[in-house]
């Protein structure tokens, strides 16, 4: 019975998923042999926008969305989706308190190329783990489990059409909740932006 807490890989993860990091310690896995499930935060980030929540979304090469392993799915880049996910933080977060302070680093990952979803997650995932000062170090699945106990098994526990499933809804400033009210369990960018070194206190 494998015993230690399994979690996916997201692109630029809700709020939540830091806040579960934070309770597990160092005593959990990145999933990388599941295959890729739709319509989950592995290729989708929510980030605030003047409009309200609005989703980004990672684009796939054709065939890689069934029966793929998580760590071979490639990402498309048949159209600029980059230079519009930067647009779109640019346009959400330029009057936020921090975004300056982070955008030089962070733009790599929308001008650099990368093959892989998993790839290209985990270096955002490392990239933010420096930068919230959390140290975690990441160890990965060596192969599939499908006998996990319930509560160690995070793998479909975040989901965005489940906005419920919150781990962390204090509330903290937003740049647009005058027009909207708080947006909890946002990407963790939305945080790091509005709150900046204090975001890791929040967590």
């Amino acid at each position: 019975m494998q015993n230690t807490a399994i979690l996916p890989l997201f692109y630029l993860p809700p709020v939540g998923y830091f806040s579960l990091l934070q309770q597990l310690g160092e005593d959990f896995l990145i999933e990388q042999h599941e295959h890729l499930a739709k319509q989950t935060y592995r290729n989708r980030a929510s980030i605030y926008s003047p409009n309200g929540k609005l989703d980004i979304t990672v684009p796939l090469v054709k065939g890689s969305k069934t029966h793929t392993k998580m760590k071979d799915v490639r990402i498309s880049y048949d159209f600029n989706w980059q230079r519009l996910h930067w647009l779109s933080l640019e346009s959400c977060y330029r009057s936020s308190a921090y975004f300056e302070y982070y955008e030089d680093e962070l733009n790599r990952f929308y001008t650099d190329k990368f093959e892989f979803l998993f790839d290209y997650n985990l270096e955002l995932l490392m990239w933010l783990n420096k930068k919230l000062k959390l140290n975690k170090r990441f160890d990965f699945t060596g192969e599939y489990f499908d006998n996990i106990q319930p509560a160690l098994d995070f793998r479909s526990a975040m989901n965005p059409k489940k906005p419920e499933d919150i781990l962390n809804n204090k509330p903290y400033y937003q740049v647009f909740e005058d027009k909207h009210q708080f947006l909890p369990n946002l990407s963790i960018v939305d945080l790091l932006f509005n709150q900046g070194p204090q975001a890791r206190l929040y967590l």
